[in-house]
């Protein structure tokens, strides 16, 4: 199984936010849209950057509610980790947990956004393949083989 199986089942939406928007212009897009990672890109398709939640509480606990006013950039990730639909699973699982991403924007061989995969995305589909292995060894253990 690959990236773009999951792409097909969850969908490629990619919420983008401009690196000049401000980090309380994220903060709103992040709780409409209830992701938990913005790629940040001036023109919606290259990526400049990615802002988690998490880049945003650590700057918070930092500088403080005047961090708001700060643009994306400020806050940013300008090394993003990508990979592409015909990824592995298994590559992706290793990427994440080696680099301690969470979320990983996809993109095609140009290098245009395509869609966003997070852990949980991960998890679930392999949740989902797990389930129907098990369903399939039952079935064969009880002769129930077609």
């Amino acid at each position: 199984m690959n990236v773009q199986s999951i792409l097909s089942t969850k969908g490629s939406e990619v919420v983008t936010i401009a690196p000049t928007a401000s980090l309380s212009q994220a903060v709103a897009l992040l709780r409409e849209k209830g992701f938990g990672a913005l790629v940040a890109s001036a023109d919606g398709a290259t990526i400049d950057g990615i802002v988690s939640e998490r880049d945003i509480v650590r700057a918070l606990a930092t500088e403080g509610a005047a961090t708001l006013d700060r643009d994306v950039a400020s806050c940013m990730s300008a090394e993003v980790f990508t990979c592409q639909p015909s990824d592995s699973i298994d590559a992706l699982m290793s990427l994440m947990t080696e680099r301690r991403i969470r979320h990983l924007p996809t993109v095609d061989e140009a290098g245009t956004l395509t869609g966003m995969i997070s852990i949980g995305d991960v998890v679930k589909f392999r949740l989902g393949e797990l389930e129907r292995e098990n369903d399939q060894l039952h079935d064969y253990i009880q002769g129930n083989v077609g």
